[in-house]
């Protein structure tokens, strides 16, 4: 072997160090490299819409000193809680009955597509003629937004428990009740949970575009007042604090998701 094919297979074989990065420090470094390249964009355009990073926090700062964030947060936390339970009420509820009978999806199953396809915005209007500008017009706007995508997951979720189990049960005399509460709810929990996570994104969005667009009060007024007075720093400031409502929520059901399902191989979690 020549010199020169001898320095390259050493060259080869010589071992780097090498750095691995969890899920935190990933997202860590990522959202780390976001922030500079935002600075980085907004000191270089100079455009009035598109303010540096540490403009939009010190804009953020300010608005939570005079008090513009934390009364008009808990105003939509409230909105959001109020028709994100009963979202999840109704995308559980119809959705199993809907995945276990093939009646009830028969019956349901156009509606429930049709209005999970449609614009949920273009039912704001009826709302307001409903419910009037207040909390019920939001809470409706939050629940079209969100159910329909839990429903639908759900009833997957439940047609694709294994029929050996359902049938193992009702071999051994099991009720129709306890087949349902014992065997097929836990069985389709892992699945459902990824809808369930779906909707909570879904619900904040339906929570920003109700505040907007029919009660003007909350996140949504602050957006919406920034917008008219071209303040693109206090849009953003805003915009921030929604994107932590969402990522928290998001958050706390995956928490919850951990606790329920923590039966369920780590493997199968991550291909899930």
């Amino acid at each position: 072997m020549s010199a020169v094919a001898q320095r390259v297979s050493a060259a080869s074989a010589r071992t780097w160090p090498t750095f691995r990065l969890g899920n935190a420090g990933t997202a860590a470094l990522s959202l780390t490299v976001g922030v500079l390249v935002w600075e980085l964009l907004g000191r270089v355009f100079a455009v009035p819409f598109f303010p540096p990073f540490t403009d939009v926090v010190a804009t953020l700062v300010q608005m939570v000193i005079q008090g513009d964030i934390l009364g008009n947060l808990a105003i939509s936390l409230s909105n959001l809680v109020l028709g994100f339970g009963i979202s999840l009420t109704l995308g559980i509820v119809v959705g199993t009955a809907m995945g276990r009978y093939w009646r009830v999806k028969a019956a349901l199953g156009v509606y429930v597509y049709a209005l999970l396809t449609a614009p949920s915005l273009v039912f704001a209007p009826i709302f307001f003629s409903i419910f009037g500008a207040g909390q019920g017009s939001i809470v409706a706007v939050v629940v079209m937004y969100s159910a329909f995508v839990m429903i639908i997951n759900t009833a997957s979720a439940v047609e694709n428990v294994p029929t050996s189990l359902t049938e193992m049960a009702r071999s051994y005399g099991a009720s129709e009740w306890q087949i349902l509460w014992r065997i097929v709810l836990p069985a389709a929990l892992p699945t459902m949970m990824a809808g369930i996570r779906l909707g909570t994104g879904r619900a904040v969005l339906g929570m920003i575009n109700g505040e907007m667009f029919i009660a003007v009060i909350g996140l949504g007024r602050l957006v919406t007042q920034a917008g008219k007075s071209f303040d693109g720093a206090a849009v953003l400031a805003v915009l921030m604090v929604i994107i932590v409502v969402a990522l928290g929520a998001v958050g706390l059901v995956q928490l919850v998701d951990r606790k329920l399902t923590s039966w369920v191989p780590e493997t199968s979690r991550e291909k899930s």
